[in-house]
């Protein structure tokens, strides 16, 4: 059980850290949905607004009081750990590494929001394409720190457009050649004529804490890291 963050100061001076409550920021959308038995199996649970779809609030209290849950967009899950406005927070491998900020370790891999992410392009150019031979792309992305990093080390330069959405379009309106994208089934690359040509990376959603929040406050975060932990071996067994 993480402490409950009173000082024992003979002056009963309580630190400003043990006054602040803890921040866990989850992601909406799918993830959340993957996640919630994972966090409830951990011992959190939040208030009844947090479940009612009618409802316009973004933060919540839970049954610690000194923890509440913030539900965000997935990228900034990691804005928020990364400058420590949440101490913990749940987000998929794709995001920590697009942000890429030493501020935020992501200890524990949840096992949750299985993707891959994936070059692909148009069909007629897959059957006969090779991307071995590729010395420069223009690639459609929402990733272009990842889009970039992965084709540099082959020595491919990459001009990245950024998109936030409607990725497979972008062949067919002749933005690009190419996309980098999260896949899952394949079923709207497919629906697009769209094929896979390379996977980048297989991704996950982690759990991540902020650097700094967890050398100052190292029983109260290290403790829910233990706890989520316990969670993922009991739903394991």
């Amino acid at each position: 059980m993480p402490p409950s963050g009173h000082s024992g100061c003979g002056e009963n001076v309580v630190s400003a850290a043990a006054k602040e409550k803890l921040v866990l920021a989850l992601p909406k959308g799918r993830i959340l949905e993957e996640v919630m038995p994972i966090v409830r199996a951990a011992g959190i649970e939040p208030e009844p607004d947090f479940d009612d779809p009618k409802s316009r609030k973004l933060s919540f209290a839970t049954n610690h009081a000194h923890l509440e849950i913030i539900r965000v967009r997935s990228f900034d899950v990691a804005t928020f750990v990364a400058f420590g406005a949440a101490h913990l927070g749940v987000a998929g491998a794709d995001v920590l590494m697009e942000f890429d900020n030493p501020e935020i370790y992501a200890p524990l891999d949840l096992g949750i929001g299985y993707c891959r992410m994936s070059v692909a392009e148009p069909k007629e150019l897959g059957d006969e394409d090779d991307p071995s031979t590729w010395s420069h792309v223009r690639v459609a992305t929402k990733y272009p720190e990842i889009t970039k990093k992965h084709f540099a080390q082959r020595g491919v330069q990459a001009e990245c457009i950024k998109l936030n959405g409607a990725m497979e379009l972008a062949p067919a309106m002749g933005l690009c050649s190419r996309i980098v994208d999260l896949v899952s089934t394949g079923s709207t690359l497919k629906a697009n004529g769209l094929v896979e040509v390379e996977v980048i990376a297989e991704i996950t959603s982690r759990l991540a804490v902020n650097r700094t929040a967890w050398k100052t406050r190292p029983d109260e975060i290290g403790g829910w890291i233990e706890r989520f932990r316990e969670a993922l071996h009991a739903q394991a067994s």
